[in-house]
């Protein structure tokens, strides 16, 4: 698609997605007024906005929301999932929706522009998401300007020249910087978050790579007494808190590059007998360290309604079993290169893609799926329990 800097915006456009490939779709911007480069990707929750756009595994990324009423609950200081950066913008069909909730705070128009973060509403998302699905998740940039002026070479400039989210290490950028003591315990309406009691529970300490609160919570809530520490903490330090396990967060960026400094240290773990859990970039990590690879995928997986089903041996009667699951991810375990002892435990019923691993001998486990959801189904509770019971 042709065009050049002169080239004015249709009247009363005030956003506009610029793909790398030069194609640009306009709308109306809201938010924070600017730009931002990222991966246009695409989700399919019907709820939870808030939660996607504050969860760190999104960073770098422009968020297509399928469902086309987005702002419809508003935004309140609970459902925030991490106060890192999450994604930099989405993109929506309909113009946002006024709040209609009782626990809204402030209305999605007003926290994106305070977070710092840019939307395009007027989009044909399913036109949108129907070329992700067969071209890939492009590079792009997307902009704000109530003005309506843009200097779209610029913007095409930056998108093409942004190198793209495969050999990225986005987790240092996302993670604490502190050690931390984590107590607070699940939701529960006019209750608010619980806290975990007693010191006598098993403590787990959890690296953070860009991880979802709600995570943290559920080992809470599976009985857990958990430490969280950044990306980069080293074997030593880890094991220097006297861990009984050691959970392996979700996070963004691609997985070979946040290993190069956290599979040594995960190795570490595993020939000393540390009992792992991994979700998202925590499983990718660990299948790394067993001696997997992983990959970048075309289009990923996002949504609060991807049905994973249970594979292998040691599931007894629940073998086959499916559960609907949330899924963020554009990475995945290459399923073909998991070396002997390691066993694949979940696939994908969307693609087949390994979606679980286990690790022979060890009490190592991962999964690529969200099972703290936020949003999403509960079906994978369990696996907090599972992970919990292993540590006596």
């Amino acid at each position: 698609m042709a065009f050049s800097a002169s080239s004015p915006a249709p009247h009363g456009a005030t956003g506009v997605l610029v793909l790398a490939d030069g194609t640009i779709i306009w709308g109306k911007g809201f938010g924070a007024i600017g730009d931002a480069v990222g991966e246009v990707c695409f989700n399919t929750a019907m709820t939870g906005y808030q939660e996607v756009m504050t969860d760190p595994s999104y960073a770098a990324q422009i968020v297509t929301f399928t469902f086309p009423h987005i702002g419809n609950v508003g935004t309140n200081g609970e459902d925030v999932e991490s106060a890192v950066e999450g994604a930099v913008g989405c993109v929506v069909r309909e113009e946002v929706t006024l709040q209609s909730n009782f626990r809204s705070e402030v209305e999605f128009v007003e926290w994106m522009k305070a977070k710092g973060k840019i939307g395009l509403s007027g989009v044909d998302t399913r036109a949108l998401t129907r070329r992700i699905r067969m071209s890939g998740a492009p590079n792009a940039v997307i902009a704000h300007n109530p003005e309506g002026k843009f200097d779209v070479d610029a913007l095409l400039g930056k998108a093409q020249s942004w190198p793209g989210l495969e050999g990225m290490d986005l987790a240092i950028g996302v993670s604490r910087r502190d050690q931390e003591s984590w107590t607070g315990s699940y939701w529960q309406l006019g209750h608010g978050y619980g806290e975990g009691e007693g010191d006598s529970r098993p403590h787990v300490v959890a690296i953070d790579y860009g991880a979802k609160d709600n995570i943290f919570r559920n080992l809470v809530r599976a009985g857990a007494k958990v430490t969280v520490v950044p990306a980069q903490t080293s074997y030593d330090e880890i094991v220097a808190l006297k861990p009984a396990g050691v959970f392996l967060s979700n996070g963004p960026g691609d997985p070979a590059a946040t290993g190069e400094y956290a599979v040594p240290v995960i190795k570490a773990l595993l020939d000393a007998d540390m009992p792992l859990f991994g979700i998202c970039l925590g499983h990718q990590m660990l299948a790394l360290a067993a001696g997997a690879k992983t990959m970048k995928m075309h289009q990923g997986h996002r949504g609060a309604n991807h049905p994973v089903q249970r594979v292998g041996e040691g599931w007894g009667e629940t073998s086959g079993l499916v559960e609907i699951t949330s899924m963020n991810h554009g990475f995945a375990v290459d399923g073909d290169t998991l070396p002997a002892g390691v066993e694949q435990t979940h696939v994908s019923l969307f693609d087949g893609s390994n979606c679980g691993i286990a690790i022979a001998g060890k009490k190592a486990f991962g999964v690529q799926y969200h099972p703290e959801a936020s949003p999403g189904p509960q079906d994978s509770f369990y696996l907090f329990e599972k992970f919990v019971g292993m540590l006596g």
